[in-house]
């Protein structure tokens, strides 16, 4: 059996995590897990996967459910997601956690050469060049569990890279995609929540309306794939059955296909190098209908271009970027600021903070800290008329 650990075991990666260990209980023991504040779900899965360790990350719950519960142990605090991906009986680890606080247990995972099953895109995109380096010096391997670097990972994992051209991102477009523009501006919080096609986390469901998912999956498409950023390509694709796309040399192009079910990468990456042994939904062809695709439009979605243009300056611009999204969005989920003003915070970010280019984890923590303090001042006086 595969020890697994699961960060951030209450979201919709989460969630979709605990639904594959269920299916395949004889090829996966869950080791450890983390929340922040669902103790009632903690205390179910306790009972349900008997986990080593627990960790509640919400510092308003310390001690709420005692050191420990029949044969497991709760620990409490951010400090202490490290110690539970490097428990020896871990063999993967999801890290389902939103945001940059899922960097660090990510990195010591890392160094204790664990198998990283990378849902938490904000890791890559503010430590990327410092992740590429700790993952060839520990000799381990990151798979992606978002459905497009997935999908992109298993078409390349077997191709000559010479035969190919670009890879291409899919994209739902968001929960906005057909509304008129001039009504952006006075979109609310609930109808960014309301996704066409996914159910997620509202973080995630907020930046899948601007498209920045997208933004902070082409930076992260380049640290995963190696592909320069003029080789990686978004697309609007509504039906959010094809995930991703390599065009080859000739103009020919493969793409991978599904349901939209979290299930299938997450069920990926833990078996991966095996392939899934099972099948997971009853979808044939015939259910698809049709596969549209066409190019989003840089007005509707600025944040694209401000990715590109973050990812080719390099060095610390990507973490600024990430850092100025997560203070942005919370902002617009208190509705302190206007839908449309999330892009102009990220253009604001990176037009005022400099760009610099170290070498270890405190210089782009530096960038990160400084962005959200520099947005945080600046915007969270604002008041949403």
């Amino acid at each position: 059996m595969i020890g697994i650990c699961v960060l951030g075991i209450s979201g919709s990666v989460g969630s979709s995590t605990v639904k594959v260990l269920r299916r395949f209980p004889s090829a996966f023991q869950l080791i450890s897990f983390s929340v922040h504040s669902q103790v009632d779900l903690a205390k179910s899965l306790i009972r349900e996967f008997s986990p080593e360790v627990v960790c509640i990350t919400d510092p308003t719950k310390i001690g709420i459910l005692g050191n420990r519960i029949e044969r497991t142990d709760i620990l409490y605090g951010e400090e202490n997601l490290s110690k539970i991906v490097e428990l020896p009986q871990v063999q993967k680890v999801v890290t389902a956690i939103v945001g940059s606080i899922g960097a660090k247990p990510t990195i010591q995972a890392i160094k204790s050469k664990k198998q990283i099953a990378l849902a938490n895109k904000e890791t890559l995109v503010t430590f990327g060049p410092l992740i590429q380096k700790l993952v060839k010096d520990y000799q381990t391997k990151i798979i992606p569990v978002d459905s497009e670097h997935n999908a992109l990972f298993q078409l390349l994992e077997n191709q000559n890279r010479d035969n190919i051209d670009s890879i291409v991102l899919t994209a739902s477009g968001g929960s906005f995609r057909n509304l008129p523009m001039d009504q952006l501006a006075h979109v609310t919080v609930s109808d960014a929540l309301n996704h066409p096609t996914w159910k997620m986390g509202p973080k995630i469901t907020v930046d899948s309306a601007g498209m920045v998912n997208k933004a902070l999956e082409v930076i992260e498409a380049h640290f995963l794939f190696g592909f320069p950023y003029d080789k990686i390509n978004v697309v609007i694709h509504p039906e959010s059955l094809t995930h991703g796309m390599v065009a080859f040399q000739d103009g020919a192009y493969v793409q991978y296909t599904s349901h939209p079910d979290m299930e299938y990468p997450i069920a990926s990456a833990l078996f991966y190098p095996n392939s899934t042994p099972a099948k997971l939904f009853d979808r044939t062809p015939q259910s698809w209908k049709s596969l549209n695709f066409w190019e989003p439009d840089p007005n509707r979605y600025p944040a694209l271009a401000l990715a590109y243009q973050a990812g080719m300056s390099g060095g610390t611009a990507p973490a600024i970027l990430n850092a100025a999204n997560e203070v942005a969005v919370d902002l617009f989920l208190k509705e302190r600021i206007p839908f449309v003003k999330i892009p102009k915070v990220l253009e604001d970010a990176l037009n005022s903070i400099a760009i610099e280019n170290p070498t270890d984890w405190e210089g782009f923590w530096d960038a990160d800290q400084k962005t959200r303090n520099f947005v945080t001042e600046k915007y969270s006086r604002e008041v949403l008329i």
